[in-house]
């Protein structure tokens, strides 16, 4: 293990935790003693993890700094908005970086990922059943499963599992022809199949998430042009026609076009949000000086905004950086990949986050029309943070899968030269 010292980029962690829960206790007079206690639990949570993940796996370090970084930013703001939202969301961390070690060594130690792919789409299926018959209704949608007092959300394990199937189907074409049905057909048919039953359950951002990753992946993997154009053109008919004849949906395109005609009713929530940005300007108010609160849902789908408010435009675009660099990071994992299946994997799930983000973000600022979906690490939500730490194991074992990390393969390559 090499030595620590202040230029270590586990300090980077050490010190954002120590402003925003320093700045957090200041606010209350430093007589909540609950922020001391989660500020170390949380500093001493990622720093570990950090430490092992960098020193002892043997993998890529950076993308779970990049990871830490974002946690330690919506954890901070989730505190501020609500102590019972980041002491909830704290629990949900421990158990996200317990989950993150043990699928860190599943997908790095077992060999049977990639024997059938279908099984990921017949998992999909039973996930839709069970939301059907034992799901609940929370926002008007009913993609939530309870189970005590918990409640979890099965689109955010099926946007994986459609990532393990498509990889499984570009490593394995074979498997995928039907008749005279190329394996470009019989999976577009699959993966529409799966968009399907998220329509029914109002799950637009997941959708759209699961669409644009259907069609990254076949334009990276050169799969069919002529199915390309097509599923591209579908897509856009079928986004016509949602427009034209459901309301839920003609809604929120009006909603984008002009938020002002309703500002108190269907327009209140992007409203507020721009609103929140724009009072923030380039610096931000300063932690606790904003009012997130005007903001509906604003520790899940509009945290962004209460960032933007409080940490200024230079911290909302420190986000957007840091969501780039975890994007960049996945990519170059999966350049320096021979194996098809994994390649593939570390494609999808660097395209997950990225598009993921910009879904997000781009509704908050009304750049393009809002879906309910999570920010990746800075929105509250158990569910998505347990998947999220996942896929980040996924691309941690993919960068480790030859071991040798890109780190070591610099450092052999300078040492050749």
């Amino acid at each position: 293990m090499k030595h620590l010292n202040s230029k270590t980029p586990v300090f980077m962690i050490i010190l954002i935790n120590l402003l925003g829960y320093g700045l957090l206790s200041l606010m209350n007079d430093f007589s909540d003693i609950r922020i001391l206690y989660s500020g170390i639990a949380v500093t001493i949570t990622l720093s570990l993890s950090y430490i092992v993940v960098k020193h002892l796996s043997g993998c890529d370090g950076y993308i779970f700094l990049f990871v830490a970084m974002l946690f330690s930013v919506g954890e901070i703001m989730l505190y501020r908005i609500s102590p019972s939202f980041g002491e909830k969301q704290i629990l949900w961390l421990i158990l996200g970086v317990l989950v993150f070690f043990v699928a860190y060594c599943l997908v790095l130690k077992l060999n049977f990922w990639d024997k059938n792919g279908y099984i990921y789409y017949i998992m999909s299926l039973i996930l839709f059943v069970a939301t059907f018959f034992i799901g609940s209704t929370i926002g008007g949608s009913r993609n939530w499963i309870r189970i005590a007092s918990f409640t979890i959300q099965p689109s955010e394990i099926i946007k994986l599992l459609v990532i393990f199937f498509l990889a499984d189907r570009y490593a394995h074409p074979a498997r995928y022809k039907f008749k005279q049905l190329s394996p470009a057909i019989v999976s577009s048919l699959i993966v529409y199949s799966v968009i399907g039953f998220m329509l029914l359950q109002r799950e637009w951002g997941t959708s759209l998430l699961l669409l644009l990753i259907h069609f990254s992946l076949m334009f990276v993997f050169n799969d069919e042009k002529w199915m390309l154009a097509g599923n591209i053109v579908l897509g856009v008919i079928i986004g016509i026609l949602g427009c034209i004849f459901v309301s839920h949906i003609k809604l929120r395109i009006n909603v984008w076009l002009n938020p002002w005609n309703d500002v108190m009713g269907s327009g209140y929530q992007v409203t507020q949000s721009l609103f929140a940005i724009a009072a923030g300007g380039f610096f931000g108010t300063g932690l606790g000086q904003g009012s997130p609160d005007f903001i509906p849902e604003v520790h899940s789908d509009f945290i962004y905004s209460a960032i933007c408010e409080e940490f200024g435009v230079f911290g909302g675009i420190a986000i957007l950086m840091l969501y780039f660099m975890l994007v960049y990071r996945g990519i170059r994992i999966s350049m320096k990949i021979k194996d098809t299946f994994y390649k593939t994997l570390a494609v999808g799930i660097s395209c997950m986050f990225g598009y993921q983000s910009f879904i997000i973000l781009g509704g908050v600022t009304k750049f393009i029309p809002l879906t309910g979906i999570t920010l990746p690490f800075i929105s509250y939500g158990g569910s998505s943070l347990l998947v999220s730490f996942i896929s980040i194991a996924i691309l941690e074992a993919v960068s480790n899968k030859e071991y040798v990390s890109i780190e070591q393969e610099e450092e052999i390559e300078v040492e050749e030269d």
